[in-house]
């Protein structure tokens, strides 16, 4: 099966998943988000997950379209720059990533719905390129 995203990556992100990022990597925002505001459900939910990683990888494998554009690089630009629209500009959506770098990722609000929307935004790429 091919892979869209990464488990070392995944279980890198884990060690911060307290706030959840492992959760928004691999397409679960809405725990995401439970995980960011409840410190990983008093952290109780952070250490289950190392034991569900494997399977969330795997899921997301199977949801997610191998394309032209890299999950993992995707998500590498938003984490660490995405208030200068690295990530938008990777995804060749030059006029919000513009936006974004003038603005600080539209004041951290594009950033914040970047993280809910990522992989579908890489997916849809994918799945554009791979339509003839």
């Amino acid at each position: 099966m091919p892979k869209t995203h990464n488990l070392v990556v995944g279980y890198v992100l884990w060690l911060f998943g307290f706030m959840g990022s492992h959760r928004f990597y691999y397409g679960r925002p809405i725990t995401g988000t439970i995980w960011f505001f409840t410190l990983g459900l008093l952290l109780i939910g952070w250490i289950l997950d190392l034991f569900l990683m494997p399977a969330m990888d795997s899921t997301a494998d199977r949801h997610y379209v191998l394309g032209r554009k890299n999950y993992t690089a995707a998500w590498v630009l938003l984490t660490f720059l995405g208030v200068f629209g690295l990530h938008r500009m990777y995804l060749e959506k030059w006029i919000t990533g513009v936006i974004y770098l003038l603005t600080g990722g539209l004041f951290l609000l594009g950033v914040l719905y970047d993280y809910w929307t990522l992989n579908r935004q890489v997916d849809e790429v994918n799945r554009a390129s791979t339509d003839w």
